[in-house]
């Protein structure tokens, strides 16, 4: 096993004045040692992992750090900057910069040394000690936990069980010849030892990031210190790339209270039902540790209700006070529509089948429970759309129960499935679901902060807000929004169905440029949820806009698959390989297989499958194709109206984005790589 870092690993005098120059000096050395494949696609995940969270620290730390199938080895590459850079740190720019790279699938023991470095970062005299240090391989072994010369802190092993710290005094022995100690028994005790003999508040804490790597363990040691500081007992559960041991339920069911630090979802949260919870991001728990250890007691002390469960969306879980309603609804929406994304694949493909079997009439066959010939197909074609047809009765329920859990966790489910259900009866369609969503959840956070008795606690998340929170939405639902929400439905989908000449091309445009953003983010999941809405009530407009919008979300991969085939050296090794995949990506409709070139160049790819998702949407429209199907790429051609056509359109789409990659990477001019010169030659 290679050591994790070594002294050639080590730059004290760091000239980088961006994160992004930061992270390629250091990449370059883990590149020049073997341990990173493909320096472009590395720094394309360490982009990534920096845009879901910045990686700063206060006390000027930065640590950018990722997974990634480019990595041979974890590894760890430290650089000292005199300039100092910005990492988003709340305290201001880094001057001590570590660049951690795990493989996908690093093994447990490299993982359990990366963890407790990050332990380490959180004690002042190793970071002084880094900063102090004048010769590299004197760094390298500090980072490594050995003392060749001077004292370095003592390296913290992760395998040891999180320290639990008292506030109990010990009790000694009586002392027969000491008077004190022979006191009438029935003498009240002094002030002091009154308070000595009292329990600890006892605290349990998860911490986890979305790699595992760094924060996760950063934040157990912060709020291990603060414990100690505060006097109180604690042990964290730390959710890591070094796997982890749950927390004892006997621990669980002492604790006064919890905090949860996370990122990603904390598995098994049902767990601290009934507990005073304070729930913030994993940087929270880094920065503000005491603050968080105060917040806990003293929710304890006024025995508030427990605070609903963060939405299990990854992207909310580590909402912080600070963002704003915008974000925090687009989290929400997007989970709602990730969960009923699967309803509208199943449901929709075999609705298709069933057309390309049975023709377009299947939809008037009798129930195949009360009428079913095994030999005959308009038998199994009516099953087939009976059995779609089921599934896409789901879709407003799930939407709307998902969006509730999006923002109030298991409680919001119940009156998120009730007020899907009531939009479904009172005609209000999609927009119905998305409104009872919001309604649900904010209902169920509402009642949720109401001040209940301790004895009612444990009830609360599985009968008291559930109940209370449908009645809300019943009421709201059938009373107040359905009827108009369903009126603006019906007013959506007329529209719909008379859409043609100018403005059937300029919603075309709109919903590629849509589809073509963020290639599978909000925006793309918008205009697809806008088009399997439709479905639910079709008629020609309908299937028009769902044509357009499959059509535009197969261009960004087909283009950039194209794009590596006809001029190669433009494109890194890694990107060219993901071209070979983009083709098959694309063809079945997966738009997030341009993410990976997206990633590494967006200022190039995005504007370019924008323009020619715009172009490959416009003309869909305007040739009048249509479709029943809600998925399937190329393979649903056959129950496409007006097949060619639409091949046409999408065919001009990606020649558009891929003529506007190439251009664009063209001025750049082609990727050469130190030592890979004669291979990217090669390549036209």
């Amino acid at each position: 096993m290679s050591e994790l870092i070594t002294a050639a690993l080590v730059d004290l005098d760091l000239a980088a004045d961006t994160k992004e120059a930061a992270a390629r000096s250091l990449a370059e050395r883990m590149r020049e040692l073997g341990r990173v494949t493909d320096l472009d696609g590395f720094l394309a995940d360490v982009a990534a992992r920096e845009a879901q969270m910045p990686t700063g620290l206060d006390g000027g730390i930065g640590i950018p750090h990722c997974r990634s199938a480019h990595v041979t080895e974890p590894t760890l590459a430290f650089g000292r900057s005199a300039a100092r850079v910005d990492f988003g740190a709340p305290d201001g720019p880094a001057d001590l910069i570590f660049l951690i790279a795990a493989p996908t699938g690093a093994d447990s023991d490299h993982l359990t040394i990366l963890s407790s470095l990050a332990r380490r970062l959180m004690v002042p005299e190793f970071t002084e000690a880094l900063r102090s240090a004048e010769d590299a391989g004197r760094v390298a072994a500090l980072i490594r936990g050995e003392e060749p010369e001077g004292q370095a802190p003592e390296p913290i092993s992760e395998e040891r069980v999180p320290e639990r710290t008292q506030a109990t005094a010990s009790v000694e022995t009586a002392d027969p010849a000491d008077p004190a100690d022979l006191a009438d028994p029935a003498d009240p005790a002094p002030a002091e030892d009154q308070a000595a003999a009292r329990p600890p508040f006892r605290i349990v804490a998860v911490t986890s990031c979305p790699t595992g790597i760094a924060h996760t363990y950063m934040a157990a040691q912060a709020l291990e210190q603060a414990a100690r500081d505060a006097g109180v007992e604690l042990v964290v559960e730390t959710q890591g790339s070094a796997g982890f041991v749950a927390l004892d339920a006997e621990v669980i069911a002492r604790a006064d209270g919890v905090i949860l630090a996370h990122d990603v979802e904390v598995r098994d949260r049902a767990r601290f039902a009934g507990k005073p919870v304070v729930d913030v991001g994993v940087k929270a728990g880094v920065n503000r540790a005491a603050e968080l250890i105060a917040e806990v007691r003293e929710k304890a002390a006024h025995g508030p209700a427990p605070e609903p469960a963060a939405a299990s969306a990854p992207m909310d879980a580590g909402a912080e006070a600070g963002d704003g309603f915008a974000t925090r609804l687009r989290t929400w929406l997007m989970t709602g529509v990730s969960y009923m994304v699967p309803f509208v694949a199943a449901g929709g493909l075999l609705i298709a089948l069933a057309f390309a079997i049975g023709g377009y009439e299947v939809n008037k066959a009798p129930s195949v429970a009360s009428h079913f010939v095994w030999t005959e197909s308009a038998s199994w074609a009516a099953l087939l759309f009976q059995t779609g047809g089921a599934a896409f009765g789901f879709l407003v329920p799930v939407l709307a129960g998902y969006i509730a859990y999006g923002m109030a966790d298991r409680p919001g489910l119940v009156p998120g499935f009730v007020g899907g259900a009531i939009a479904l009866t009172v005609n209000a369609g999609f927009l119905g679901g998305l409104i009872a969503g919001l309604l649900a959840g904010a209902a169920v956070l509402a009642v949720g902060r109401v001040d209940v008795p301790p004895v009612l606690r444990g009830i609360m998340p599985v009968v008291v807000i559930p109940l209370l929170s449908s009645a809300v939405v019943g009421f709201l639902m059938f009373l107040v929004v359905g009827k108009p929400v369903a009126s603006l439905q019906k007013a959506l989908t007329d529209w719909l169905a008379g859409l043609s000449g100018a403005n059937a091309v300029i919603l075309g445009v709109i919903l590629g440029l849509m589809m073509c953003f963020d290639l599978g983010g909000p925006l793309n999941k918008c205009a697809y949820a806008f088009a399997v809405g439709g479905l639910a009530h079709p008629n020609d407009g309908s299937l028009k806009v769902m044509a357009a919008v499959m059509a535009a979300g197969m261009v960004p991969p087909l283009a950039l698959a194209l794009a590596t085939t006809v001029r190669g050296r433009l494109f890194t090794a890694t990107e060219r390989e993901n071209g070979k995949a983009a083709w098959v990506l694309g063809a079945s409709f997966i738009t997030e297989g341009a993410i990976p070139f997206a990633a590494a160049d967006p200022l190039r790819v995005i504007p370019s499958a924008m323009a020619g998702g715009a172009v490959t949407g416009a003309l869909s429209m305007a040739f009048g194709c249509t479709l029943r199907a809600p998925h399937g790429g190329v393979f649903v051609v056959p129950l496409i109206g007006a097949p060619f056509l639409y091949l046409v359109a999408i065919a001009a789409g990606v020649a558009v984005a891929a003529g506007s990659v190439v251009a664009l990477k063209s001025l750049r001019g082609p990727v050469s790589r130190p030592g890979n010169a004669t291979a990217e030659a090669a390549v036209s």
